[in-house]
């Protein structure tokens, strides 16, 4: 089954410092956080500030690439979790047809938040985030698991 998301926020890491995007259902009942390079959540934080630049950035060249080819970006699916790493679809309606193309999460969001589709979650991934075995950081992973559940919207480095 797959869960609605939307990105709620991006913010620092404070056990690594790396950017974590923060997705959220519409209940607040589910939260997942995503780490991402710092290239990938500078594109993801000019979307989320409105920030035009000059020349279109990498997703916005991607995106007016599909849109002139006829194609759609429709949704996003992050759909598996691997060794610690996510995978996603971009789902494209081209010619009354739907693809699933392979993209990392970090660029599948970028794109979505600049395309303004849904962005989905495969239920079985939390089932593996929760299951994660992360035995000499278990008590870091479980602190910061409490404080990403407790998170405030306005607490977030950048919001929606």
């Amino acid at each position: 089954m797959l869960i609605e998301m939307a990105v709620k926020g991006l913010m620092v890491d404070p056990l690594t410092n790396l950017p974590i995007i923060i997705l959220r259902d519409a209940n607040n009942e589910r939260v997942l956080p995503i780490w991402v390079g710092p290239v990938e959540a500078n594109a993801i934080a000019l979307q989320i500030e409105n920030v035009s630049t000059p020349r279109p950035m990498t997703h916005d060249l991607l995106k007016h690439v599909l849109e002139e080819m006829g194609g759609r970006l429709t949704r996003v699916i992050i759909h598996d979790l691997k060794d610690s790493t996510f995978y996603a679809f971009l789902e494209i309606a081209m010619n009354d047809e739907l693809s699933l193309v392979d993209a990392r999460p970090s660029d599948a969001l970028a794109l979505s938040l600049r395309a303004k589709v849904p962005i989905f979650v495969n239920e079985q991934i939390f089932e593996h985030v929760k299951s994660v075995d992360v035995a000499p950081q278990q008590v870091d992973q479980e602190r910061l698991q409490r404080w990403l559940e407790s998170l405030d919207p306005d607490e977030l480095g950048y919001k929606m």
